[in-house]
């Protein structure tokens, strides 16, 4: 009855258009005031005040600080041209550099949205230069850019190790095996398409080999960020959230090498960063006094109970929680959905035999799904803003193969559930 009661309320909250944060926070005291006698409202100052001190979470806006960087110096888009030189002779051409691209710089900014958008802004305009099928193209950004919250280092990540007390360092290194392979697969998809109905692929361009390794200087940017940001947390010279501002100090110094500093670089940098940050902090902020009063509350505990009572084997009770997120994925913003439901269904999953390490990157799958599904896919409307023509429709349709490969990787999660863990149980 409380857990009916709890998701009704917020359902109610979100449905009449009351921002995230504040339904949280709403929802947080109409629960404590109608399920205990206690006045916990009086701990919220100190619980909001705990969260947004948490060292853990100065990542986030180091993260976010570090792709808007690498966006404004202009390292995107060299990026983009060095994977065009040698992977645009393929059927389906640019589509696979979007791909590419989109994986590389999932692993400086740890955010999908960024890296959607980022992508979006380089690659749209060769789209209409090369005649390429916008529908597909786009979705193909939309669904590359899903890739930053997967590849290390993710915000989304760092959210969940947050809220489950789960190893980051762990988490990090579970993502990029599942990262890379998704990767491919969507580029074994496009492939597949493309020979299939190659009038959608644009035609096929090639670059000489001395341009293509002439090119390859541009790749090292990006690279270079990534080892500096993912090897001093493996060599044990950094926290996550230490890396982080060692990758901003990093991003820096290239923005300097490539003359991209001023002052207009710098008030764009910060305006970006800054209202990233509040819209994350503040959700997670409510959402932790959320979590406090449902824990005060035990709902938690009630639900584990009330799965364990129903019988299921671990592996029918996967798949009652994926279903919950797919549909789930269809009407509530992804970060929201994670703060709301992770601190909820992961101790069930823990409780019937999953690692929770595992189980976070099988939950950033089903978030990744949720951003190129509509009616309210984050991805397609950043992809649509910065396209500014046509309709949305039109990249929900170009996504909807990229749906198909997401889901066939869930399925290979669960079949060799080793994808995730092989690297990860190498770290604590």
């Amino acid at each position: 009855m409380t857990v009916a009661v709890t998701l009704g309320l917020l359902l109610a909250l979100l449905l009449i258009s009351v921002p995230v944060a504040i339904a949280l926070m709403v929802l947080g005291l109409l629960i404590g005031y109608l399920y205990t006698p206690f006045p916990i409202h009086r701990a919220m100052g100190e619980i909001f005040w705990s969260a947004s001190t948490d060292f853990i979470l100065l990542a986030i806006p180091l993260f976010v600080l570090l792709g808007e960087i690498l966006l404004r110096a202009g390292i995107a888009q060299r990026t983009y041209s060095a994977l065009d030189k040698w992977l645009s002779w393929l059927p389906g051409g640019l589509m696979h550099a979007n791909i590419g691209t989109s994986a590389m710089f999932a692993a400086t900014s740890g955010s999908s949205v960024a890296t959607a958008a980022t992508i979006t802004t380089v690659a749209l305009p060769q789209a209409r230069r090369y005649n390429y099928n916008e529908s597909l193209f786009a979705g193909s950004i939309a669904s590359g850019g899903t890739l930053g919250i997967l590849i290390p280092p993710s915000i989304n990540l760092i959210v969940f190790g947050f809220l489950t007390n789960t190893s980051i360092p762990q988490l990090f290194l579970a993502g990029i095996v599942p990262g890379i392979l998704l990767a491919v697969l969507f580029m074994v998809m496009i492939l597949v398409i493309c020979l299939v109905k190659p009038h959608l692929s644009g035609g096929t361009r090639s670059a000489t080999w001395a341009q293509r390794f002439s090119g390859l200087g541009d790749l090292l940017p990006v690279l270079f960020i990534f080892a500096v940001v993912i090897g001093s947390i493996y060599a044990g010279w950094a926290t996550p959230t230490e890396s982080a501002a060692l990758g901003v100090l990093a991003a820096l110094v290239l923005a300097l090498r490539y003359r991209a500093v001023n002052l207009r670089f710098v008030q764009e940098v910060m305006e970006g960063t800054m209202r990233t940050t509040a819209m994350i902090m503040l959700i997670l902020i409510t959402a932790n006094y959320l979590n406090f009063v449902l824990d005060a509350i035990g709902l938690a505990e009630m639900l584990k109970d009330f799965v364990n009572n129903l019988g299921m084997t671990p592996l029918n009770t996967l798949l009652v929680i994926i279903v919950l997120y797919i549909v789930l994925g269809f009407f509530v913003e992804t970060l929201s959905l994670m703060v709301i439901t992770v601190p909820i269904v992961t101790p069930v999953m823990v409780s019937v035999g999953y690692d929770p390490v595992w189980f976070g990157i099988m939950l950033i799958l089903l978030i990744e799904m949720a951003l190129i599904t509509p009616p309210v896919g984050l991805n397609l409307f950043v992809v649509q803003g910065v396209r500014g023509r046509g309709n949305i429709s039109e990249v929900m349709i170009g996504s909807l193969p990229f749906v198909v490969v997401i889901a066939m990787m869930i399925v290979v999660l669960i079949l060799f559930p080793d994808l995730a863990l092989i690297f990860a149980q190498y770290v604590r």
